[in-house]
Order: C-alpha cells, then structure tokens, then sequence
C-alpha cells in the first residue's frame, strides 16, 4: 500500500479551543436533556403502540399464518399474525432524535475536553500540530 505526502495542517490554536468549548457546552446540554428527551420519544412510542394496534385490529381481515399461544401460567392468550402491507401503508415507528450518552463516556469525553481546552490555552504556539488535532478530532 503506497502512502502519499503528510498533509500538513496548521489551525489556529484559538480556532481549536473555541470549537472544543462549543462542543464542551453541546455536550453538557444534550447530557442534561437526555431524561426529558427519552420521555418524549416513550411518550411517542406509547401513541404508536395504540396506532398500530388500532391499525392491525381495523385490518385483521387481511391477516394471514395466524399463531396463537396460550400460558396457562398467567392465564394470557398470545396471538400473532401477519399483515402483508407496503411499509407506507402503516404507522411509522418513532425514531430516537438523540444519541443516549451513558454517564461514564460523559465524564471520559467532558474531562478529556476540558483538559485538553486548559493545555491549548496554556501554550503560546500560533497553531495546533496536526498530531494535536488528531488526539481531539473526534471531538470537534
């Protein structure tokens, strides 16, 4: 496998710190709106659940391999059956807007933010080396 010439990047150092403060303050407000985002897509996928159902009673007619399972254990009924439909022709699934962050890759990206935010604004280089920008990329 041939490698081509290094590209060499040269980014402002106040470019860099100020892109990793918005993407610091991004980071916090998207971690503290993860509950009331989670409730809303629940709440959604509670009115989908009633539509689809309502959906598949109203076309029970069409259903076809009809399963049925009973446990006796809880006395409940199971039945399973097929409607062959377009994807267009039912209720859509709701789909996360947000990506859920576990508190432990929180703290990990939040701390390696920040530390890296306080060692750029010690430094009186110009510009970042490209070694630099590779170790934050993933963050900007």
């Amino acid at each position: 496998m041939a490698r081509g010439k290094a590209i060499q990047v040269k980014i402002p150092t106040a470019k860099v710190i100020k892109a990793l403060e918005i993407r610091l303050a991004k980071l916090e407000a998207d971690y503290t709106k993860q509950d009331e985002n989670e409730a809303k897509f629940q709440k959604k996928l509670e009115a989908w659940k009633k539509d689809i159902g309502k959906w598949a009673i109203a076309n029970f007619s069409k259903a076809q391999d009809l399963r049925t399972n009973y446990r006796q254990w809880n006395k409940t009924l199971n039945v399973d059956f097929d409607i062959v439909v377009s994807e267009k022709d039912f209720p859509a699934e709701p789909v996360k807007d947000y990506e859920q962050i576990h508190q432990h890759s929180y703290r990990e990206m939040k701390d390696e933010m920040e530390n890296a935010i306080r060692i750029l604004k010690m430094t009186d280089e110009e510009t970042v080396s490209a070694s630099t920008y590779n170790a934050i990329a993933r963050y900007l």
